[in-house]
Parts: structure tokens; sequence; C-alpha cells
């Protein structure tokens, strides 16, 4: 992230009743209503091989869920030349809707936006006192809003899991904050060898600063730029997914328009680089990967003959089961994200299914210290009417006060006057999930009063810059009279911390052939958004899983792919640079002699 130097203005004050007046009937309207635009059925995905898993198969390497973590793990084995299926509980996102899109707007949320949910629950829930939340058929949509005691959790729902509904905003941390992330990681292998290749494998770009300075939908930005710097906060830009040269087009009005028209947390119809272009994509191309989307995983047990047994259930797109299935893995990696990994995990080993899994499964659970707010400026301080929804930059505020914030944006399509921001904020506060017998169900002991620790780090930031300013913090954007978005993360962190529930590589405890390879890892903060992040881990550890039995979780049962574990090091598929056989300068595993190994 680098600093961008900005020139000043002196501002003076607006009372909230004046700024409401310019804008309360106009806003109000266009929020409600959303907006309209030409339907276009050219989405530019890439196609991913969907064929339903059928009963009895038997697969060599079974992944829980089709996020950053199990993309990675999926591209890296299928290039060593094993046979990978993935099985995703979301849709596949590969057919337009009578529109003609794939995707609903942000503005306008339709049966496609929120999973088996008869009612949205959209995180910014308010606007001038109106409620914004309608009435939606059930159906198994994109945004999960994942409710627990104290917290919603926002996950993505598909092929391509948080890819699909993030902003894209591609962070690497900086270093000197790594060790307090994952204190058993060696910084610098990650920073000479798994970040860059992370940021490479996502497509990860850095806007045109030439252009951003002029953009009218880049407006909002320079505003934060102008306030945190008048402020004397350091302004960031950060990287992101997006592909700039399409969003200049659309900014030119010469394709059909996504970040440009709002989209973002129900999906991109256009434009954004998901894990469906990149990683999936790319494991799509050896032949060796397929896909089973709208089924889930509700069993993992240890099979008699070596490998495991896992129980699979097939659902429609109202959620209603229409068969369950039984499969065999040699093995089996977890990638539902944090909260499935987590949950999934702590029914196993209380149920019995998996009982010698130890007794950190469910702990060192965080939501990445996430809280928002938003701020009405002067009317000489117009954030625009067009806004982008892929955020550029943040104000860096973590050393002195414990939080980053991200500049977002508030695509209404009209002038609002306002600046909005999600805060990451330091938090020592971590739940656990724990099955509750009673419900059959797991429950995660999540505090709401937590959120106050973040709230005072997101306020170093956001008091200073309302005193210097003369402004004051939005009260309708989260229901009446309420300044902060306190109720929700959109960043779970933890529930299988790395070092602890696994070994340092990801491999679960209490067995061979188990590992979790997703965001479960990382114990509840990032002090940045934590995708990159948790590409990066993924893969360090896919890179040291196969054949290597000296750093194994327990040994308690086998899996069947010695042969594959040791070929995936030793030359079977093709060798790249980069893939699991490795020269990079801090590839441990590629100097190994190969030679005939246990299962990992």
């Amino acid at each position: 992230m680098s600093e961008h130097p900005v020139s000043a203005k002196g501002t003076g004050g607006v009372s909230r009743r004046r700024f409401l007046a310019g804008t309360g009937s106009l806003l109000g309207a266009a929020a409600l209503a959303g907006q309209t635009v030409p339907a276009h059925a050219d989405t530019g995905l890439t196609a991913i091989p969907h064929s339903p898993l059928p009963a009895g198969s038997h697969v060599r390497a079974l992944v829980i869920g089709t996020g950053y973590g199990g993309s990675v793990a999926a591209l890296r084995l299928a290039r060593a030349g094993v046979a990978v299926h993935m099985v995703e509980m979301g849709m596949a996102w590969d057919t337009p809707g009578a529109d003609g899109k794939i995707f609903a707007n942000t503005t306008t949320p339709d049966y496609r936006s929120f999973w088996l949910r008869t009612r949205t629950k959209q995180p910014l829930s308010n606007f001038l006192g109106f409620p914004l939340d309608k009435d939606v058929p059930r159906h198994t949509g994109i945004l999960d809003a994942e409710d627990f005691a104290g917290i919603t959790v926002y996950q993505g729902r598909g092929v391509g899991g948080g890819s699909l509904v993030n902003g894209g905003m591609a962070v690497t941390p900086r270093r000197e904050n790594f060790a307090a992330i994952l204190p058993t990681v060696d910084a610098g292998e990650m920073y000479s060898t798994y970040y860059p290749r992370a940021n490479a494998g996502l497509g990860v770009t850095a806007v045109d600063p030439a252009w951003w300075e002029s953009a009218a939908c880049y407006q909002y930005a320079r505003v934060g730029r102008k306030h945190a710097q008048r402020s004397g906060f350091p302004f960031v830009f950060v990287p992101n997914v997006y592909d700039w040269e399409y969003m200049k087009q659309e900014a030119a009005g010469a394709v059909p328009k996504s970040a440009l028209d709002g989209e973002v947390i129900y999906g991109n119809n256009h434009g954004k680089k998901t894990l469906q272009k990149t990683y999936l994509a790319q494991a799509a191309a050896t032949g060796r990967v397929s896909v089973s989307a709208l089924h889930k995983v509700t069993s993992v047990t240890p099979a008699p003959g070596g490998g495991y047994t896992v129980a699979v259930d097939q659902i429609d797109t109202t959620g209603v089961t229409l068969a369950s299935k039984t499969v065999t893995a040699d093995k089996v990696f977890f990638a539902a994200g944090s909260v499935g990994t987590s949950k999934l995990l702590t029914r196993l080993k209380a149920t019995g299914a998996l009982p010698a899994l130890n007794g950190e499964i469910g702990r060192g659970w965080g939501d990445n210290g996430n809280v928002m707010c938003g701020r009405a400026n002067h009317m000489w301080d117009p954030t625009g009417k067009l806004q982008s929804a892929m955020p550029t930059a943040g104000i860096d505020n973590w050393d002195a006060g414990g939080a980053f914030a991200e500049v977002a944006p508030l695509p209404t399509g009209i002038e609002t006057y306002a600046s909005f921001y999600l805060s990451i904020t330091k938090t020592p506060h971590r739940a656990e999930f724990t099955w509750n017998p009673a419900t059959g169900k797991v429950d995660l002991s999540w505090d709401r009063a937590w959120k106050q620790t973040s709230i005072d780090a997101a306020r170093t930031i956001f008091d200073k810059i309302n005193s210097k300013e003369g402004t004051i913090y939005r009260t309708d954007l989260f229901g009446a009279y309420k300044i902060w978005g306190d109720h929700l993360t959109y960043h779970p962190l933890g529930g299988a911390v790395l070092g602890k529930a696994t070994d340092n590589h990801g491999r679960l405890h209490g067995y061979t052939g188990l590992y979790v390879i997703d965001g479960a890892l990382i114990p509840g903060n990032a002090s940045v958004n934590p995708f990159v992040t948790i590409t990066a881990l993924a893969e360090r550890n896919i890179e040291r899983i196969p054949g290597n039995a000296s750093q194994g979780g327990g040994g308690r049962h086998g899996g069947a792919m010695a042969t594959d574990d040791n070929a995936a090091r030793c030359g079977a598929g093709p060798r790249e640079p980069g893939m699991i056989q490795t020269k990079g300068p801090s590839a441990s595993a590629a100097r190994t002699p190969c030679r005939a190994r246990a299962p990992g």
C-alpha cells in the first residue's frame, strides 16, 4: 500500500437538519426505488465442469467448498496429477435469470440475492429513517446472512465462495503486523513466495492513479482522502481484483456496466475477477477437477479400509433435500469457510463422527474487528452520484489507534453528500463454536458488547475527522438513530486455528488425510481484508501437505493417497514454478528428496 499526497481546503459547519433538508426526499426515493438498467447476458464467466457426485463414488481428493482455500487446493492437486472433486453448497451461478443477468443489482435485491431467506437482510438496512429490507422468494441466493447470538455473518454462497460477493480489495497486510496474525508462520517465506503467488493467481492489480484522480466514479474516495489527510491520517491505495480497463470502458459507456452500476454484494455480472475466472478456471483446464453444486456435506467418518466415508445431501433451489448420498475419499479438505468448516468440525467431534479431533476445534473465532459507519459531509464536499462499487483505498491508523478503514462506496445513484466506511480493527475478543444437543445445532458464543472495542478503535479516526471538518455521523443507516453498524462481520476468521486445531500446515490433529485449508485457520483478526492472506496461506500449506508425514497430525486413520502424495512432490503431472513441486526461494518441500512416504 502506498500513500498519496493531497491538498486540503478549509471547511465550515452545517447542521444535520440542513443536510437532511438538502437531500432528504430525493435520496430516500432513489434508495428505496433503486435503478433500472438494460439487461446484458454476456457475463464473461468461465464455465466450471459441473457433475453431481453419484452415490457410492470414490474420489481421491474431496474438497468441501469452492472459496479461496478450496480453489487453491483443487488447482495445485490437479496440476500434480490428482483427481479432485469439489462439493459446493451454493449454486453454480452460470445461468442468467429472466432479466438476462446472472446476478441481481445491489439496489434491487430479488430471489437471487439471499440464501434461503423470505426477507432480505441487507447490511445497510435503513436510509433516512426508511427500512430497506423487503420480502423475496425463498431461494439458494448468493449472499448468506447467517444469524448467531449477537452477530450476523455475511458469506458468499456458490461456486467461487466469498469471491462472488466481496468488494475485491486485495490487501497484503503490512509485514510488521504479520506476527500478530499468524505467529507460527515464517513471514519471510510468506512475503517472498506465497503472497506474490497469491496476488498473481488472483489477478490483483492497482488502479491507474492518473485515471483515478479524474474519474467521476471515485469522487467519493477523493473526498475521503482529503478528509483523512486534513486530520493527519495516512491514506493508502489498495489493489483490487477488478479489471480496471473494463471499468474505464464502463465509464466511457462502451460496455455493459457492473461496478459503475453498483453491483457488488449480490455478484458482479462483469469486470470482477472472481475465483471462477482465476483459480477455478485454471483448475478446470487441467481436466482433473469436477464440482457438485447444491450439495452439502453432512458427515465425515473414517472408512473401514482407509480414507473417509462422506455423507452428502443434494438440495434444490428452495433448500429441500432431493437425495442423500454416501461417497468415499482418500483425503478430505475442509474449505467451507471459517463458519462452515468450524460448524461442521464442531458437530463431527461432538457427535462421535470424528471423536479424536482435539479440544481446539471451534475455538479462536473472530470478526476481524468489522464495524461500519457513515458521515454527513458539507454541501461543498459532494461524494458523487456515480460511485464505483469497487473500493480502492483506506485510512491506516492501525499503529496509533488499531483501525484500518476502507473508504467504501454508497452507490445509490444520486448525490448523498455522505462518506461511508468499513473498519477493520484490532480486537482481542474470540468466540467459540459449541454443539447444542438440545437443538441439534452449533452455537457461537459471541457477545455483542465486544463490538465496543471496535467502535472505540474506529472512533480514533472518525471523531477526529468530524471534529476537523465540522461534520457529524450519519444515524440513519443501521436503524433509527444508530451510528454504528456493529451487528455484523464480512470477514469471519478462525474456529480451527493453525497450530492448535491443526498442525502448522493445516493437518487436523487426530487423523491423517484430513486438512483445513481456509479462513478457519486464521485466529480471528487479519488487520486488513483477509482473502489474500487466506489464499497465500493455502498456497503455503498445500505445497507441504503431500507426502510429508514428519509433520502429521496424529495418524489415527490413514488415507490411500501415499502414491499421489509422493507424486505431487516428485513429478507426476505438470511441473511448473509455483505448483506443489516448487523451486521457489522458500519452498523447502521442493528440496526434500523423493522417496516413498506414508500419507500426510
